[in-house]
């Protein structure tokens, strides 16, 4: 990727990611969606942040240029001082495989493989992995490693999407609706497993949800509307997860 020396230096140190002037316009048609209307945001070094908002606010627009998985259309995202808008498809690539550890809400786990295996699939391909049975007794699921996804609950299931994503020791871990098919017991088990892999591992983590009481658990909650920043604010301390109930 290409190093712009505008973002290096005593000003980013400690930054993860810096985005500045981010829009993102998505054309169907003769109609135009602005998802992104110039959103701008730091993301520090071993922050848990939650991106709150409606659906259609633009929070998975943002996390999905972050991540590598969509292009802005204008603005810059620079990772680790290094531009990502300036970064070709290959060096895209190589950044959502090395990098970036992604948690959708849906599993996406190969019914075929155990979840010692689904987790393998990833670390096969990994330059630094950690042994899958480390990542799977991360988030709790020491005892199920042999077990297949049917023979699993859904938290257990997600949680072992959880362990796939950090087996390959991502220097960033974002996460669209982790707990958005649970109920309120199961996601705050899920919550839990992140937010020790945020803790213990210090990996920094942005989780999106249009759920309000799992603020409270954040660093950081960075409001959207309408494709714009509306609010950020800092918790005074982080809530453990247990606590939490909606």
């Amino acid at each position: 990727m290409n190093t712009t020396a505008q973002h290096a230096g005593s000003e980013t140190a400690g930054i993860v990611f810096q985005v500045r002037g981010l829009t993102k316009v998505y054309e169907m048609g003769e109609v135009k969606v602005q998802a992104l209307r110039g959103v701008d945001w730091d993301l520090a070094e071993g922050e848990l942040i939650v991106l709150l908002g409606p659906s259609g606010s633009g929070k998975s627009t943002l996390l999905n240029i972050m991540g590598g998985l969509d292009t802005a259309s204008g603005g810059t995202v620079t990772y680790r001082g290094k531009e990502l808008t300036l970064a070709t498809e290959q060096e895209l690539t190589e950044y959502r495989r090395f990098q970036v550890g992604f948690v959708f809400q849906f599993y996406n786990l190969i019914p075929s493989l155990t979840a010692r295996e689904n987790v393998s699939v990833v670390t096969e391909i990994a330059k630094e992995p950690m042994e899958p049975e480390n990542a799977l007794a991360l988030v709790g699921l020491s005892e199920r490693l042999d077990h297949f996804p049917s023979q699993l609950s859904g938290g257990e299931q997600q949680r072992i999407a959880i362990a796939r994503a950090i087996s390959k020791n991502p220097a960033v871990l974002l996460c669209d609706e982790p707990t958005g098919a649970l109920d309120s017991q199961t996601g705050v088990v899920v919550l839990e497993a992140l937010e020790r892999v945020n803790r213990e591992l210090g990996t920094p983590t942005v989780i999106i949800t249009h759920n309000a009481d799992i603020a409270a658990m954040a660093d950081r909650v960075v409001h959207l509307s309408n494709g714009m920043i509306v609010n950020i604010a800092t918790n005074a301390a982080r809530r453990p997860p247990a606590e939490l109930r909606w």
